[in-house]
């Protein structure tokens, strides 16, 4: 670049950075839906993987606007590999960048797993929604990851009463734990999976189809049962410090959820 186009770069405004007089603070400011890629590390273990993003910061009444584009740039110059820990270290260095008090990181990214069929054993991918929360203020600091784990469950209710099979469908358990938590992911997900009525599998041949349906039908699951199950899991083990356990029938009788939650020291 040129000298003078240097100079010319120097006198361009920083319209962000003017003064406000409208006397309204923002709580959050940035950029979100932002798609990324990224190396996922959960202990010994690295996946790569794309994340949507969603950055933000705290806006003082005073100031017009932030930098936008120091989101994107942070992204690139100093955040390849996501774990728990570098989630605070990426706070830390968002909020000072953008001169802010408050900050807030959401990513979320599909981590797959490869199982394998439980009959037949053939292997196939399977995918599961992570989430990280980061947010930090001058009072305290949080990380949270969220894993969504796709189960079956089969109705209780319909089996006792049905003279011919009973009403499945597929749900969701998720499970939501701080970084004080030294579980992985992979054990969060069995964990949970356990707990269902069957787990889910990318490939069935027949054998296994005919496996995971008895599997089901002979393990009925209320909503209320997997909670409560996946909880006690949870509550029993010393490598949990906190946490949250949510489950969704996505009902297959019904135009309607089925929702349980349980929140323990979190």
């Amino acid at each position: 670049m040129s000298t003078a186009s240097k100079q010319d770069l120097n006198i361009i405004p920083d319209v962000q950075s003017y003064q406000d007089t409208r006397e309204i603070a923002i709580d959050e400011v940035g950029i979100k839906d932002l798609k990324y890629p990224i190396v996922f590390k959960d202990g010994d273990t690295e996946q790569h993987t794309i994340a949507n993003f969603y950055m933000a910061v705290s806006l003082p009444a005073d100031r017009k606007g932030t930098h936008m584009s120091r989101f994107v740039r942070l992204l690139n110059d100093e955040f390849n590999t996501v774990s728990l820990d570098s989630m605070q270290s990426l706070l830390s260095t968002m909020t000072k960048t953008l001169n802010a008090e408050q900050g807030i990181v959401e990513l979320e990214f599909p981590y797959f797993l490869t199982k394998q069929a439980p009959i037949s054993g053939l292997p196939s991918k399977i995918d599961y929604s992570i989430h990280i929360q980061a947010k930090t203020d001058p009072d305290s600091d949080q990380v949270l990851l969220s894993v969504t784990v796709p189960v079956t469950s089969l109705c209780p209710c319909s089996k006792e009463v049905a003279a011919y099979s009973a009403h499945n469908q597929r749900s969701h358990i998720v499970i939501t734990v701080d970084q004080q938590t030294t579980l992985s992911v992979e054990q969060l997900i069995r964990i949970a999976e356990k707990q269902a009525s069957s787990e889910l599998y990318g490939l069935l041949k027949r054998s296994d189809e005919k496996f995971v349906t008895e599997q089901a039908y002979d393990n009925p699951k209320f909503v209320e049962d997997m909670v409560r199950d996946v909880a006690r899991e949870l509550i029993a083990n010393q490598q949990v410090a906190g946490f949250i356990v949510e489950t969704e029938n996505f009902e297959s009788i019904h135009n309607h959820s089925a929702y349980a939650s349980i929140r323990h020291q979190l």
